[in-house]
């Protein structure tokens, strides 16, 4: 690996990956890939298109269609889909209630990972997802694995969407985000798990800035190391 640093975080829907991962980025001015809406703008083309999410077969047809991208824009980082603006529609219900399918297929994801590689070989990156530290960075300098009560995890979704949502019920995001959990744990390939040497941290009780703080001081000697 060269002199550029990657930090990989990953852990479980709705723990605040991306919210932490963007600050860092932010904060350190490194580019922020945003590995989970990756796999939602694909799954997003495949609802588009009427394609079964389960049908590996006509998936990995339409991949070499699919072309996306990253972009920051107001401090923040959007995802365009064939050069389309689609950072808003990806985080909508039917996207939420697809993407573990469409995330545990093998073609997906060695084509997610591919691009994700590629991003990440000459610039200091902060990438959030399942399996950035285990399977796409394995050497990243910093591995973070978020978890969080369930619960909380819920009610944190739950006020996310309500505002643009208010028929979703506290119930259906807590049920969403179990069965994505079991999705994600139980699939044959690159399953969530916590790599060996990925630092836990549990923001159930923590606020967005305490858990900033925490990732920073991680990630101080090698900050420093490449200062010098």
């Amino acid at each position: 690996m060269s002199n550029n640093i990657v930090v990989a975080i990953d852990g479980y829907s709705s723990c605040g990956k991306s919210t932490l991962a963007k600050a860092l980025a932010k904060k350190l001015h490194f580019i922020y890939v945003d590995s989970g809406a990756m796999y939602r703008a694909v799954t997003l083309y495949l609802i588009r298109k009427n394609i079964d999410v389960k049908d590996e077969e006509a998936v990995k047809a339409v991949l070499a269609d699919i072309h996306l991208n990253f972009h920051a824009r107001d401090y923040q980082t959007h995802i365009l889909l064939n050069d389309e603006e689609v950072s808003d529609e990806i985080r909508l219900m039917p996207v939420s209630e697809n993407v573990s399918a469409v995330a545990a297929l093998r073609s997906v994801r060695h084509e997610m990972v591919k691009q994700q590689q590629r991003m990440g070989r000459s610039k200091n990156i902060v990438m959030d997802g399942r399996d950035i530290g285990t399977t796409v960075f394995p050497n990243a300098q910093v591995k973070l694995f978020m978890t969080a009560d369930p619960k909380v995890r819920a009610e944190r979704r739950f006020k996310e969407l309500q505002p643009t949502h208010p028929e979703i019920t506290l119930e259906e995001v807590f049920e969403n985000i179990a069965h994505r959990d079991f999705l994600d744990t139980t699939r044959k390939e690159s399953p969530l798990v916590r790599a060996d040497d990925a630092i836990i941290l549990d923001n159930t009780n923590l606020t967005p800035e305490q858990q900033l703080d925490f990732a920073l001081t991680k990630l101080e000697p090698f900050l420093k190391a490449q200062d010098r």
